[in-house]
């Protein structure tokens, strides 16, 4: 049976890295009509995958103290995966759980992740990722996949990191879908401080479950062998390009040439009402006929 190849989009409610913490406190909120256009524009281009950066980006019933100035109703969430689903492309939630001080991505969390000892109620810490990852399934019906992101982990272990996913993964698959990652194996280079993040990817994969899909980015140069390491694997790997027509055209040969299975398209802007043309840019850059 032949594999299907996926064309996604990355849309942000909200986001967490060291650029977007500096303007958190006048972060603009998401804007529903300006999602639909996004939506509209990925239905021409024929693509099949909207993969939604939740985060503390909206109000959860379940947890309601990580609501933010920012937040917007969980309704507005709902009504962009029920328009989304009903143009044939289906929802993928997306939180972030990788644990670095430096990069952050998990400090939506807050108060319920500790900067000081990130072991500190570890399990009530798996056990409100349980309680959102429900909701937001709940909530987006999403049919195969959900993203738990995991990229510029810093402060485990290789082995504390796969572990880390494999509990996610355990809470995604109660739901039947799968586990999507980041995969960080492109930064591996020596003069690059991200090479940690690299080698904990790496070493992770002979721990991890198959099932589990692996994204790789990098913006700048295209990496056939580390695709053909993870498919070789087992794993099901998609890639996530950048803007330029060129990489991104590469990248889907690498792809294609070693049963890569689909391009995420990345635009790290906040689905907002000032954003709406560079959004749709950058979805304008893929569609069905490049594949």
């Amino acid at each position: 049976m032949e594999k299907t190849f996926h064309l996604g989009f990355l849309m942000h409610i909200s986001h967490y890295d060291p650029a977007w913490c500096d303007i958190k406190e006048k972060e603009e909120k998401f804007d529903l009509q300006t999602a639909l256009c996004v939506v509209r524009a990925m239905s021409r281009q024929g693509m099949d995958l909207l993969v939604v950066d939740c985060e503390d980006g909206v109000e959860y019933k379940s947890h309601p103290e990580l609501k933010r100035p920012y937040s917007v109703p969980m309704s507005d969430l709902r009504e962009l995966a029920g328009f989304a689903n009903s143009c044939n492309i289906d929802i993928v939630p997306k939180l972030n759980f990788a644990k670095s001080d430096r990069k952050r991505h998990d400090l939506w969390l807050e108060p319920n992740a500790s900067r000081k000892n990130w072991l500190e109620d570890i399990e009530e810490y798996f056990k409100i990722a349980d309680d959102i990852i429900s909701e937001l399934i709940q909530v987006c019906k999403p049919r195969q996949y959900f993203h738990i992101g995991m990229d510029e982990d810093h402060s485990r272990s290789s082995e504390q990191y796969a572990d880390a996913i494999i509990r996610l993964r355990t809470i995604v698959s109660r739901h039947g879908l799968r586990t999507v990652i980041w995969n960080d194996s492109c930064e591996n280079n020596k003069n690059s401080m991200a090479q940690v993040h690299a080698e904990k990817s790496i070493a992770a994969e002979k721990m991890l479950p198959k099932d589990i899909v692996h994204v790789l980015w990098q913006y700048s140069r295209v990496h056939p062998e580390c695709v053909k390491r993870l498919t070789a694997e087992g794993f099901d790997v998609w890639a996530a390009p950048g803007h330029d027509k060129k990489h991104i055209m590469q990248w889907r040969e690498a792809l294609l040439e070693n049963h890569g299975s689909g391009i995420l398209m990345t635009n790290w802007i906040k689905c907002a009402a000032i954003n709406k043309n560079s959004l749709i840019d950058v979805i304008n850059l893929l569609g069905k006929s490049d594949i």
